[in-house]
């Protein structure tokens, strides 16, 4: 969904991936494939199944639904993920994204980290008369922060709605801020957006209104902070701020200075 044709970046955001609802009938144990990054902060968020983590830093997790994991590459990571449906729940569903999050070039000269949250830690709103809620995945509303970690001003909240339900978001001067439907039409400052699209705001101040008209519950990811204003050079796996910095970190990842996962206990 990220990037498209019309915006490479909403704020530090610079790629965004979603996993349709899908039926997964068994338990697999192959990863989806090791793979590097760097530069960036990789955040997958579950709504349905669960997520196994490992990395060539040591780190392993399994997040279930409604859970965040969130791995900054900085100077070099090779990881993989397994996605499988909830062993903790009946549903055979799958569903989530995966976000990549822009380091400032200071941190991305730093060492990989890796954070778990699983979905109870998650900071939660809950609406007025049961209307719905208001999930911080990243960043801070109000008086709820994440546990994610900020280099800049960034945001990603999930927005649910009860039928006939509205919500209004007020927003900052210069703050680029995106939305993405996953499932359901929702109308948002009076128009009407279709299930699957993607839908960038402009930087003035006020406030997104979310607008519930349907019958059934509608849900919204909205997410954005302030401009990335260092440049930005992408490929692959890979995000920096030059093409000698790309280059630099292929020739490292051949070099093998990203290091190799090693399982604690056998897949």
């Amino acid at each position: 969904m990220l990037p498209n044709r019309y915006a490479n970046k909403v704020g530090p955001f610079v790629f965004l991936d979603y996993v349709r609802p899908a039926f997964k009938e068994t338990i697999t144990k192959n990863g989806m494939g090791a793979h590097p990054h760097r530069g960036i902060a990789t955040l997958t968020y579950i709504l349905q199944g669960e997520v196994e983590h490992f990395d060539s830093a040591g780190n392993e997790a399994i997040i279930h639904s409604g859970g965040a994991q969130w791995m900054k590459a900085g100077n070099g990571i090779i990881h993989d993920e397994n996605l499988n449906y909830d062993s903790q729940t009946e549903s055979k569903f799958i569903q989530g994204f995966q976000f990549w999050i822009n380091l400032p070039a200071t941190n991305k000269a730093e060492k990989p980290a890796h954070i778990a949250v699983q979905a109870g830690e998650i900071p939660k709103k809950e609406f007025p008369n049961e209307s719905g809620w208001l999930k911080v995945i990243v960043g801070s509303y109000e008086d709820l922060s994440s546990k994610i970690p900020n280099y800049s001003k960034q945001f990603l909240y999930h927005i649910q709605l009860k039928a006939g339900a509205q919500f209004p978001v007020a927003m900052e001067s210069k703050t680029e801020v995106a939305a993405f439907l996953p499932i359901q039409n929702v109308v948002l400052n009076d128009t009407e957006f279709q299930a699957g699209e993607f839908i960038e705001f402009d930087k003035a101040p006020g406030e997104i209104e979310i607008n519930n008209t349907s019958l059934i519950t509608v849900d919204v990811l909205l997410f954005g902070g302030e401009e990335y204003t260092e440049p930005v050079v992408a490929e692959g796996p890979f995000v920096m701020n030059s093409q000698t910095e790309i280059a630099t970190a292929y020739r490292d990842f051949y070099a093998g200075k990203y290091g190799e996962i090693k399982l604690t206990a056998q897949k």
